[in-house]
């Protein structure tokens, strides 16, 4: 079964339509809010340290897109 993982914010309105596609597909996913969760954050920038934007979706520990349909929002650093 393919492990999939959403990054992103609470006041992201993309991060919102990209978890409503992912419900409405019925794909099963994890969520996390990075500006919420600093461990959340760590284990994103983990996975790709060049990501400031959310969402983030990743595939079985792997970045399969950062943004939704060519948009995004830019999260802060510690």
């Amino acid at each position: 079964m393919v492990n999939l993982e959403l990054y992103g914010s609470a006041r992201c309105p993309y991060t919102q339509e990209l978890r409503e596609w992912l419900e409405w597909t019925r794909r099963d996913f994890t969520e996390y809010d990075v500006e919420a969760d600093s461990d959340a954050r760590a284990r994103m920038h983990a996975l790709d340290s060049s990501v400031r934007t959310v969402p983030v979706l990743v595939e079985d520990g792997k970045v399969i897109q950062v943004g939704w349909q060519g948009r995004g929002c830019i999260v802060e650093s510690e």
